[in-house]
């Protein structure tokens, strides 16, 4: 968020409801002195509406929150950041839980004037105050023999899994909370709110109950890849309303399209995207699981992972890779040198019967990498297979 106010006029600050977005831009100094607008306020949203160009003279610099509410606001602040020769950096600042980036919402997305900014809920190691995502950036910079001193160096807290899944990374059930009832009441209004404001905000929706069965259809499919018309057969609508659905599950930061990894060499790969949620806790809520399945694991390192990815300085891809005879890998880090992939097992003990997805995946691009990495539930990093590493899942994330 700090490189962000020194590189652009505007920085636009994203992140699903509650991550946070209003608490960072008011506790960081460097926003200290200017004033916090909130589109909340029914008054200033109706100025905006009316008259967005006083809204925007009300200071040098200003800080907008919920801007998704007063759409005409984004074209005053093109106007007066076009308008002014020296083009100050961070002069203003914006948050909204929608994605501004979405055409079918906003079409003037600011380009060239503004740097975006997600805010994914809490990472493991944030909300144990460690203040950091995973150790992803010391995995690709070293070789593949240096990784399990790499993970060495590091003093981790151990942690269960099925325990983190249900905390989640949201600040309020997975730290003020305590007990699973708070946290299933406050998840239940979150979820209220989210469909009878978020949802209109961003786009009409005809009936929230069939939103709200696809909501749930979405996280019982954790992991699997996007079939929208067994989605559509699940839930009793067609298959458009299924496409546009999963659009502003996805616009709105809640839902995640992991994309594949595709580059075809020798095998004929799936290229349909796998589904997955921005939060572990809330995804278990919406289910109506009792107990963490595998999946959820395999969906809190994917947490972990895309907040890492959003803020390296050279954005990196997160893949999964898949071919058409059912090998797989959970996840691939991309990045313009190396490739990293990654397979999540839940269970305690693991053999190199589990390593089959990346040990393929070595032998079909052996020039881009020279290791894979296997996360599961156990207490000890060691070699699984001569190039797969099995590790801890809380010892990297």
């Amino acid at each position: 968020m700090k490189r962000a106010l020194g590189t652009a006029p505007i920085v636009v600050l994203l992140g699903a409801r509650q991550t946070g977005k209003t608490t960072l831009v008011r506790s960081l100094p460097e926003l200290a002195d200017r004033p916090y607008l909130t589109l909340d306020d029914f008054d200033l949203r109706t100025q905006a509406e009316s008259d967005p160009e006083s809204v925007v003279q009300r200071a040098p610099a200003l800080i907008f929150d919920e801007v998704q509410r007063a759409r005409d606001l984004l074209i005053a602040v093109k106007r007066v950041v076009d308008e002014d020769p020296a083009r100050v950096p961070g002069r203003f600042v914006l948050t909204g839980s929608a994605n501004l980036l979405m055409p079918e919402r906003v079409s003037e997305t600011l380009a060239g004037r503004a740097v975006y900014v997600s805010l994914w809920p809490f990472t493991r190691r944030e909300r144990l105050g460690l203040g950091r995502t995973g150790l992803w950036s010391e995995l690709l910079a070293s070789p593949f023999k240096g990784w399990r001193q790499a993970l060495a160096s590091h003093e981790d807290p151990e942690e269960e899994w099925r325990n983190a899944v249900r905390l989640g990374g949201l600040p309020v059930p997975a730290h003020e909370l305590k007990e699973d009832s708070e946290r299933e009441l406050w998840f239940s209004g979150y979820v209220q709110t989210y469909l009878e404001r978020d949802l209109q905000t961003l786009r009409a929706v005809e009936n929230l109950a069939d939103f709200r069965r696809l909501m749930r259809a979405a996280c019982l499919r954790m992991g699997n890849l996007v079939n929208q018309t067994e989605l559509g057969r699940d839930v009793g609508i067609v298959q458009p309303q299924v496409h546009r659905f999963l659009n502003l599950l996805e616009a709105s930061y809640q839902a995640i399209r992991l994309p594949a990894y595709s580059v075809n060499r020798t095998r004929r790969l799936i290229k349909a995207p796998k589904l997955y949620w921005s939060d572990t806790a809330l995804a278990l809520f919406l289910a109506g699981e009792s107990a963490p399945r595998g999946a959820h694991l395999e969906n809190l390192v994917l947490c972990d992972l895309i907040a890492w990815r959003d803020v390296q300085p050279r954005r990196p891809e997160v893949l999964y890779w898949r071919t058409a005879t059912g090998v797989e890998v959970d996840f691939v880090i991309e990045t313009p040198n190396r490739l990293l992939p990654i397979e999540v097992k839940a269970s305690g003990r693991v053999s190199p019967a589990d390593a089959v997805g990346i040990e393929t995946f070595l032998d079909e691009y052996p020039d881009l990498v020279d290791g894979g990495l296997l996360l599961y539930g156990g207490k000890e990093a060691f070699p699984l297979t001569r190039r797969v590493l099995a590790a801890p899942w809380w010892q990297v994330c």
